[in-house]
Protein backbone atom coordinates (compact mmCIF):
# COMPACT_ATOMS: atom_id res chain seq x y z
CA UNK A 1 0.00 0.00 0.00
CA UNK A 2 1.32 3.43 -1.07
CA UNK A 3 1.50 6.16 1.91
CA UNK A 4 0.73 9.53 2.35
CA UNK A 5 2.11 10.55 5.81
CA UNK A 6 1.24 13.60 8.45
CA UNK A 7 3.88 14.10 10.57
CA UNK A 8 2.76 16.06 13.48
CA UNK A 9 6.46 17.81 14.03
CA UNK A 10 8.20 20.18 16.66
CA UNK A 11 10.75 18.37 17.64
CA UNK A 12 14.34 16.88 16.60
CA UNK A 13 12.59 13.63 16.11
CA UNK A 14 10.33 15.08 13.80
CA UNK A 15 13.19 16.38 11.47
CA UNK A 16 14.79 13.56 11.95
CA UNK A 17 12.00 10.58 10.79
CA UNK A 18 10.88 13.47 7.99
CA UNK A 19 14.13 13.27 6.62
CA UNK A 20 14.35 9.65 6.80
CA UNK A 21 10.92 9.35 5.21
CA UNK A 22 12.10 11.90 2.24
CA UNK A 23 15.50 9.54 1.56
CA UNK A 24 13.41 6.78 1.32
CA UNK A 25 11.21 8.58 -1.28
CA UNK A 26 7.70 8.35 0.83
CA UNK A 27 5.03 10.81 0.32
CA UNK A 28 4.07 13.11 3.35
CA UNK A 29 3.58 16.35 5.15
CA UNK A 30 4.86 18.11 8.07
CA UNK A 31 2.50 20.31 10.87
CA UNK A 32 3.95 22.34 12.81
CA UNK A 33 1.15 24.08 15.30
CA UNK A 34 2.88 27.94 14.24
CA UNK A 35 4.47 28.81 17.80
CA UNK A 36 7.90 29.17 16.54
CA UNK A 37 7.78 32.33 13.96
CA UNK A 38 10.44 30.28 11.95
CA UNK A 39 10.03 27.03 11.75
CA UNK A 40 13.45 24.47 10.36
CA UNK A 41 13.14 24.17 6.86
CA UNK A 42 11.82 20.27 6.26
CA UNK A 43 12.37 17.96 3.45
CA UNK A 44 8.90 17.21 3.26
CA UNK A 45 6.25 19.45 2.21
CA UNK A 46 5.13 21.80 5.40
CA UNK A 47 2.41 23.38 6.87
CA UNK A 48 1.82 25.67 10.07
CA UNK A 49 -1.45 26.13 11.57
CA UNK A 50 -3.91 24.45 13.49
CA UNK A 51 -6.59 22.19 12.58
CA UNK A 52 -9.21 22.76 14.49
CA UNK A 53 -9.44 20.66 16.85
CA UNK A 54 -10.33 16.81 16.56
CA UNK A 55 -13.11 17.43 13.92
CA UNK A 56 -10.59 19.62 12.15
CA UNK A 57 -7.86 17.11 11.61
CA UNK A 58 -10.32 14.35 10.89
CA UNK A 59 -11.70 16.35 7.72
CA UNK A 60 -7.64 17.31 7.31
CA UNK A 61 -7.09 13.47 7.16
CA UNK A 62 -9.59 12.60 4.43
CA UNK A 63 -9.29 15.88 2.43
CA UNK A 64 -5.41 14.88 2.26
CA UNK A 65 -5.71 11.79 1.61
CA UNK A 66 -3.48 10.72 5.05
CA UNK A 67 -2.94 7.30 5.24
CA UNK A 68 -0.77 7.33 8.16
CA UNK A 69 -0.19 9.97 11.20
CA UNK A 70 3.02 10.10 13.25
CA UNK A 71 2.84 12.38 16.39
CA UNK A 72 6.62 13.41 16.86
CA UNK A 73 5.16 16.43 18.98
CA UNK A 74 6.78 18.17 21.97
CA UNK A 75 5.70 16.05 24.92
CA UNK A 76 4.03 18.94 26.67
CA UNK A 77 2.28 19.68 23.52
CA UNK A 78 -0.78 17.00 25.18
CA UNK A 79 -3.91 18.81 23.40
CA UNK A 80 -2.50 18.17 20.13
CA UNK A 81 -1.53 14.59 20.96
CA UNK A 82 -5.46 14.08 22.40
CA UNK A 83 -6.73 15.73 18.94
CA UNK A 84 -4.77 12.99 16.95
CA UNK A 85 -5.85 10.16 18.79
CA UNK A 86 -9.41 11.08 18.96
CA UNK A 87 -9.30 12.26 15.00
CA UNK A 88 -7.33 8.66 13.79
CA UNK A 89 -10.00 6.57 16.03
CA UNK A 90 -12.99 8.57 13.76
CA UNK A 91 -11.13 8.51 10.91
CA UNK A 92 -9.47 4.70 10.99
CA UNK A 93 -6.40 6.38 10.08
CA UNK A 94 -3.00 4.06 12.02
CA UNK A 95 -1.52 6.58 14.63
CA UNK A 96 1.74 5.62 16.14
CA UNK A 97 3.30 8.57 18.50
CA UNK A 98 7.51 9.03 17.96
CA UNK A 99 8.47 9.76 21.99
CA UNK A 100 11.31 10.40 24.05
CA UNK A 101 12.40 9.10 27.30
CA UNK A 102 11.51 11.58 30.29
CA UNK A 103 14.25 13.42 32.07
CA UNK A 104 15.78 11.02 35.22
CA UNK A 105 17.55 12.73 37.90
CA UNK A 106 21.35 11.17 38.34
CA UNK A 107 23.67 12.03 41.54
CA UNK A 108 24.63 15.36 41.78
CA UNK A 109 21.41 16.94 39.83
CA UNK A 110 19.31 19.26 42.38
CA UNK A 111 15.24 18.88 40.85
CA UNK A 112 12.69 20.05 42.92
CA UNK A 113 9.82 18.92 41.07
CA UNK A 114 6.54 20.22 40.27
CA UNK A 115 3.10 19.25 38.96
CA UNK A 116 2.71 21.74 36.03
CA UNK A 117 3.95 25.54 35.31
CA UNK A 118 1.37 26.63 38.44
CA UNK A 119 3.92 24.85 40.85
CA UNK A 120 6.80 26.33 38.83
CA UNK A 121 5.53 29.51 40.03
CA UNK A 122 4.84 28.76 43.86
CA UNK A 123 8.19 27.33 43.79
CA UNK A 124 10.09 30.53 43.04
CA UNK A 125 7.95 32.41 45.82
CA UNK A 126 11.38 32.96 47.14
CA UNK A 127 13.56 35.94 48.18
CA UNK A 128 15.40 37.35 44.94
CA UNK A 129 17.57 35.05 42.62
CA UNK A 130 18.59 35.23 39.29
CA UNK A 131 16.92 32.70 37.52
CA UNK A 132 17.31 30.87 34.17
CA UNK A 133 13.57 30.38 33.10
CA UNK A 134 13.42 27.77 30.24
CA UNK A 135 9.80 27.03 29.92
CA UNK A 136 9.17 28.98 26.42
CA UNK A 137 7.65 32.44 25.64
CA UNK A 138 4.00 31.10 26.12
CA UNK A 139 4.83 30.88 29.70
CA UNK A 140 6.32 34.13 30.57
CA UNK A 141 2.97 35.89 31.89
CA UNK A 142 2.02 33.21 34.63
CA UNK A 143 5.73 34.40 36.45
CA UNK A 144 4.87 38.11 36.80
CA UNK A 145 4.01 37.39 40.57
CA UNK A 146 7.74 36.89 41.20
CA UNK A 147 8.81 39.75 39.77
CA UNK A 148 11.47 39.94 42.41
CA UNK A 149 13.81 38.08 40.39
CA UNK A 150 16.22 38.80 37.53
CA UNK A 151 15.26 36.32 34.58
CA UNK A 152 17.58 35.02 31.64
CA UNK A 153 15.26 33.92 29.11
CA UNK A 154 16.80 31.82 26.09
CA UNK A 155 13.54 31.95 23.31
CA UNK A 156 13.79 30.86 19.63
CA UNK A 157 12.03 33.87 18.57
CA UNK A 158 11.61 37.15 20.28
CA UNK A 159 8.66 37.92 23.02
CA UNK A 160 5.99 40.22 21.78
CA UNK A 161 5.02 42.89 23.86
CA UNK A 162 6.81 44.43 27.45
CA UNK A 163 8.11 41.35 29.24
CA UNK A 164 5.68 40.46 32.45
CA UNK A 165 9.00 41.02 34.93
CA UNK A 166 10.88 44.05 35.12
CA UNK A 167 14.54 42.25 35.14
CA UNK A 168 15.63 40.28 32.46
CA UNK A 169 17.82 39.52 29.68
CA UNK A 170 16.97 37.35 26.73
CA UNK A 171 18.71 35.47 24.23
CA UNK A 172 17.29 34.26 21.01
CA UNK A 173 18.56 30.95 19.97
CA UNK A 174 17.83 27.21 18.58
CA UNK A 175 19.39 24.27 20.12
CA UNK A 176 20.32 21.84 20.14
CA UNK A 177 23.21 23.39 23.38
CA UNK A 178 26.21 22.56 24.17
CA UNK A 179 26.56 21.71 28.20
CA UNK A 180 29.96 23.58 28.15
CA UNK A 181 28.82 26.85 26.43
CA UNK A 182 25.41 26.57 28.81
CA UNK A 183 27.78 26.11 32.02
CA UNK A 184 29.41 29.17 30.88
CA UNK A 185 26.02 30.74 30.14
CA UNK A 186 25.04 30.04 34.08
CA UNK A 187 28.36 31.56 35.24
CA UNK A 188 28.45 34.68 33.33
CA UNK A 189 25.20 35.40 34.56
CA UNK A 190 25.72 34.29 38.12
CA UNK A 191 22.39 32.17 37.80
CA UNK A 192 20.82 30.90 41.14
CA UNK A 193 18.37 28.16 39.93
CA UNK A 194 17.21 26.90 36.66
CA UNK A 195 13.22 26.53 35.45
CA UNK A 196 12.92 23.89 33.36
CA UNK A 197 10.35 21.55 31.56
CA UNK A 198 10.76 17.91 31.89
CA UNK A 199 11.05 17.45 27.79
CA UNK A 200 13.28 14.33 27.32
CA UNK A 201 16.11 14.41 24.52
CA UNK A 202 19.64 15.71 24.02
CA UNK A 203 18.69 19.09 22.46
CA UNK A 204 17.98 20.46 25.61
CA UNK A 205 19.64 18.46 28.32
CA UNK A 206 23.09 20.76 28.21
CA UNK A 207 21.61 23.18 30.61
CA UNK A 208 20.21 20.36 33.07
CA UNK A 209 23.93 18.61 32.87
CA UNK A 210 25.50 22.17 33.34
CA UNK A 211 23.17 23.33 36.44
CA UNK A 212 24.40 19.35 37.46
CA UNK A 213 28.03 20.27 37.42
CA UNK A 214 27.63 23.91 39.03
CA UNK A 215 25.28 22.51 41.80
CA UNK A 216 22.03 24.62 41.19
CA UNK A 217 19.00 23.45 42.07
CA UNK A 218 16.60 22.72 38.69
CA UNK A 219 13.11 23.34 39.32
CA UNK A 220 11.55 20.97 36.82
CA UNK A 221 8.10 20.32 35.38
CA UNK A 222 6.67 17.08 35.11
CA UNK A 223 5.37 16.09 31.48
CA UNK A 224 1.31 16.29 31.86
CA UNK A 225 0.04 13.27 30.46
CA UNK A 226 0.08 11.65 27.13
CA UNK A 227 -3.46 10.12 25.80
CA UNK A 228 -3.15 6.08 25.57
CA UNK A 229 -1.69 5.26 22.02
CA UNK A 230 1.14 2.88 20.17
CA UNK A 231 4.47 4.77 20.85
CA UNK A 232 8.06 4.28 19.27
CA UNK A 233 10.94 5.42 20.38
CA UNK A 234 13.60 5.61 17.11
CA UNK A 235 13.16 6.51 13.86
CA UNK A 236 13.66 3.24 12.38
CA UNK A 237 11.06 1.42 15.15
CA UNK A 238 8.40 4.18 12.95
CA UNK A 239 9.53 2.26 9.72
CA UNK A 240 9.32 -1.10 10.65
CA UNK A 241 5.60 -0.10 12.21
CA UNK A 242 4.72 1.17 8.36
CA UNK A 243 6.04 -1.70 7.38
CA UNK A 244 3.88 -4.14 9.92
CA UNK A 245 0.94 -1.79 8.65
CA UNK A 246 1.25 -2.85 5.31
CA UNK A 247 2.97 0.09 3.71
CA UNK A 248 5.35 0.05 0.89
CA UNK A 249 8.69 1.25 1.99
CA UNK A 250 10.09 1.18 -1.36
CA UNK A 251 13.76 0.10 -1.47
Amino acid sequence: MACKLLILAGTTEATAFARAASDRGLDGIVSFAGRVERPLRQPLPQRVGGFGGAAGLACYLRAEGITHVIDATHPFAVQMSRNAVAACAETGVPLVALTRPAWSPVPGDRWISVPDIAGAVAALDRPAARVMLAVGRMHLEAFAPNEQHFYLLRLVDPPKGDLPFPRAEIIVDRGPFDMAADRALMERFRLDIVVSKNAGGSGAHAKIAAARALGLPVIMIDRPPAPPREEVHDVEAVFDWLAHCGTDLGV
